[in-house]
């Protein structure tokens, strides 16, 4: 339970430094069909279209990793675009490096530059764009933004919020491993001599998977089986399922011995931390488990019923027979602590 709140209350997760800053900017307009709380905004072009995008950070795993910790972060917007019912067709960046002469400059621009390009193009997306910065203010921290952008039909845009009482949750995608377990939290702390230690925090991607994943979730979409999906991100399997539950106001009971994994003896705390990438969470109509099920297994991608929905605010986890986690479910989500820091204006440039 201590390690869902410290996942989930994290600033990864929560927000809980910059929510006030992100409070001032623009969301809102004639053509926004989805603005701040979900996987990706939604922007109408037009002629029926909307153009579904996204960008993310992902510093600290890129600092620590170069080469995964940036592929990682152009497998989280892809997903995050394609979630929402889009078919990405662009793919761009922005990096900050400390000085050129730094000791470690040299390695992570090799490292970010090839994991960019090398998720986009196993995935099949291009990166048409993007920005490249050396200051002295990065050598100890890299930014590493990547940026999605999607198109699809306005009128079929899919959402994350849960619906309806009883219904069942299933897990898509990869299976589940060790790695990336802590990462959410690793996100939002400090680097001192004890970095090399967190490597294991990083995710590992494959892109191949992934592509596997859109095109069996285009294809779920499209039958009409979705009553609502969230990608596993940060805090994995904790994370989706919260936001899920939080947004459609209802609880989420998970039996975690339904999970795939791909090692064996892993614990609950592990399996619901970890953030293996490749993986969705959707809200099914039961209904049509069956014609689901078949697509996965067409594309050779796991399929699983973890749980359901619940009426009581409750984020119930249960592993081998006992509840390892009963937690209110609203707390979890809405009621991380928000700081206004201290700050000061930068002075002008000479």
């Amino acid at each position: 339970e201590l390690g869902i709140f410290s996942a989930m209350w994290n600033e990864h997760c929560s927000y809980k430094s910059s929510k006030v800053w992100l409070r001032k900017l623009h969301t809102t307009g004639p053509q926004v069909i989805c603005g701040p709380g979900e996987n990706a905004g939604v922007v109408d072009i037009g002629d029926g279209l909307a153009v579904v995008f996204k960008m993310e950070s992902h510093n600290h795993p890129s600092y620590i990793e170069p080469y995964q910790g940036a592929a990682t972060g152009v497998g989280g917007i892809l997903r995050d675009v394609f979630t929402m019912g889009a078919r990405p067709v662009a793919a761009m960046n922005a990096l900050s490096f400390g000085r050129i002469d730094h000791p470690k400059t040299k390695s992570l621009v090799h490292g970010v530059v090839e994991g960019i390009g090398g998720y986009g193009n196993c995935f099949g997306v291009p990166t048409v764009g993007g920005e490249v910065r050396f200051h002295p203010a990065y050598d100890g921290n890299c930014l590493v933004n990547a940026f999605a952008a999607g198109i699809a039909r306005a009128d079929s845009i899919f959402y994350s919020a849960a619906s309806g009482v009883g219904m069942p949750v299933v897990y898509l995608g990869a299976k589940t491993g060790r790695d990336g377990v802590g990462g959410a939290t690793m996100a939002s702390a400090e680097f001192d001599e004890t970095i090399e230690e967190k490597r294991p925090t990083v995710q590992v991607g494959d892109p191949f998977t992934e592509k596997r994943l859109l095109e069996a979730c285009l294809e779920l979409m499209a039958s009409g089986a979705v009553i609502s999906i969230q990608d596993m991100g940060a805090a994995g399997l904790t994370c989706s399922a919260v936001e899920m539950g939080d947004k459609g106001g209802l609880g989420i009971r998970l039996d975690l011995d339904r999970v795939p994994v791909r090692e064996a003896g892993m614990s609950a705390y592990e399996m619901m931390l970890s953030e293996s990438q490749e993986r969705m969470l959707m809200v099914l109509r039961p209904s049509m488990e069956a014609e689901a099920r078949a697509i996965f297994e067409k594309w050779d991608l796991d399929f699983a019923v973890v749980g359901e929905t619940i009426a009581e605010d409750r984020f119930l986890i249960v592993h081998k027979g006992e509840t390892k986690a009963d937690l209110p479910l609203r707390a979890l989500s809405g009621s991380a602590p928000e700081y206004n820091r201290p700050w000061e204006e930068t002075p002008p440039q000479s």
